[in-house]
């Protein structure tokens, strides 16, 4: 039974824009690309849409293209996902009409591969950002791994770098990020393996693949972050002998450490705070980083890696099964979850260093095509603000504010985590730009609150909200759009948030 508390006080919210607390790495906005429903087909790639206009000479999607540059997404992950499971990707490249249709087993569908390593790296161009690809750790080996890398990294007068030549490619596509798997833990994977199994798998890849490119950055397969399988295979993979002479230097082979999570719920309560079961797990998996560090005796001047939270959304496997393409149909209160999510990895800054939203088009996803155009779900908003404007440094921002004391889901969210009515993060940028984001989650209540730290500012207002926490944008009618407005505040002036909200507030600061 949701249980709600009344307001004793009015809300208070200071924000300290010279206290900052970590650098944001841009790569917590990044993207994630799969072959499943309809995120490349029709999503990114679309050659045989009848709509010519919309279709770039390569076959993508112009309109995509279009969307997603003004957010600068950094990286895209390609191509799964459990998809890569059992993706072999000399299948995706050479001529098309000679690639071979394959099997699908984590969808299942039959793969054409007339999309695959090429295509990507020449949408990745034409998004203007990096590649980020996961290795076969289901059905593939150790030396096609290293033909990939080859391939998409080779100078040299080597076979894989020369067939990329050969396919018209000349210059190596340096590919900086590699995932040496994906959820390898779970029961529906291809080759589901043993934690112990995976880390010395995982731990012989990395010395292999860091010999053959000494700049690649490896990402372990972690699971949620706050998980024996995330101890072990950290504890294995950092251990002292598994690092590598490279050059004179020696370094841990683990860059980064990958967690995913997805959260959701059909009460709106739920929903919104089950974005802070995300946090904890990064404070817990940053903890585990450091005891695997201390327990390891590793030395304080080598890389302490960070966290990848490379799938991360609001999703309910029941109402949008992957099998079906799992096109989830968000509300206004997905949009809030999913501002709340952006929030904690702003306040998390310091431990993450990539962050996936899953996925970028059609599943899971803030935007959708049709063959005639875009529908920019109500989830596009958050991620489309946070995109253009956290950045920089998160700062510190006190919140005095009454909570929400319902069921949570996961049910131990509020013993570990507050879970104040108003979530919020604030981040300063290098040109002195101070930016809010504040979730209200509230759904019968304005909450006016004091706000410190703003005086005398001239204050951009940008708001995302609708008539009810269940609005869509689906269907043809968009319930939930963005409106932009100026504030000036006084000494002593109140904001007032409304109810089932996201509020970003912007300002110069002095």
């Amino acid at each position: 039974m949701t249980t709600l508390t009344k307001r004793t006080s009015t809300p208070s919210i200071a924000v300290f824009p010279n206290h900052k607390v970590a650098k944001i790495n841009r790569n917590i906005y990044s993207g994630f690309t799969e072959h499943m429903g309809r995120c490349i087909y029709t999503g990114l790639y679309d050659p045989t849409n009848p709509n010519k206009h919309l279709i770039t000479p390569e076959g993508f999607r112009k309109d995509v293209l279009e969307a997603l540059a003004p957010l600068n997404i950094p990286i895209f992950r390609y191509p799964g996902g459990n998809f890569c499971a059992t993706y072999h990707w000399q299948d995706g490249i050479g001529a098309v009409d000679q690639r071979p249709s394959r099997p699908e087993l984590a969808w299942g569908n039959v793969e054409t591969n007339h999309f695959g390593t090429d295509e990507f790296m020449s949408w990745c161009k034409a998004a203007n950002t990096q590649p980020y690809l996961c290795l076969n750790f289901g059905t593939g080996t150790l030396d096609e791994a290293m033909a990939w890398v080859e391939y998409c990294n080779g100078k040299n007068d080597t076979y894989y770098a020369n067939l990329r030549r050969k396919h018209g490619h000349e210059e190596p596509y340096n590919v900086k990020y590699w995932a040496l798997g994906n959820e390898m833990w779970g029961p529906w994977q291809i080759n589901q393996m043993t934690q112990e199994a995976y880390a010395e798998r995982a731990l012989q890849w990395a010395k292999a693949l860091k010999l053959l490119d000494p700049t690649v950055e490896l990402v372990l397969c972690g699971k949620e972050g706050a998980t024996t399988w995330d101890y072990y295979t950290l504890k294995h993979c950092l251990q002292p002998a598994g690092l590598s002479d490279l050059g004179e230097e020696r370094v841990p082979l683990i860059d980064m450490h990958s967690i995913h999570l997805y959260t959701a719920s059909e009460d709106h309560y739920e929903n919104v705070t089950a974005p802070l079961a995300a946090e904890r797990a990064i404070e817990v998996c940053s903890g585990l980083i450091d005891l695997a560090f201390i327990e390891n005796k590793l030395l304080p001047t080598q890389k302490r890696p960070t966290i990848c939270f490379d799938e991360w959304n609001v999703w309910s496997p029941p109402r949008a099964p992957g099998s079906k393409g799992a096109e989830e149909q968000y509300t206004l209160s997905d949009a809030l979850a999913v501002a709340v999510w952006l929030n904690v990895l702003v306040r998390k800054a310091k431990d993450v260093g990539m962050a996936c939203i899953a996925q970028s088009v059609n599943v899971l996803s803030p935007l959708m095509t049709t063959e005639s155009g875009l529908i920019r779900q109500t989830t596009w908003w958050p991620y489309e603000l946070f995109c253009r404007f956290m950045k920089g440094h998160t700062i510190a921002v006190h919140v005095a504010c009454d909570s929400y004391e319902g069921s949570t889901k996961p049910d131990w969210v509020r013993a570990l985590k507050e879970t104040p009515w108003l979530d919020v993060s604030a981040t300063v940028d290098d040109e002195g730009w101070v930016s809010m984001c504040v979730v209200n989650m509230h759904v019968e209540k304005n909450l006016e609150t004091t706000l410190g730290g703003t005086e005398g500012a001239k204050v951009t207002v940008y708001t995302v909200t609708g008539s009810n926490q269940t609005a869509t944008n689906m269907a043809g009618k968009e319930e939930v759009g963005m409106a932009e407005s100026q504030w000036e505040p006084t000494k002593d002036s109140r904001f007032v948030f409304p109810k089932c909200s996201i509020t970003m507030l912007r300002w110069k600061g002095s």
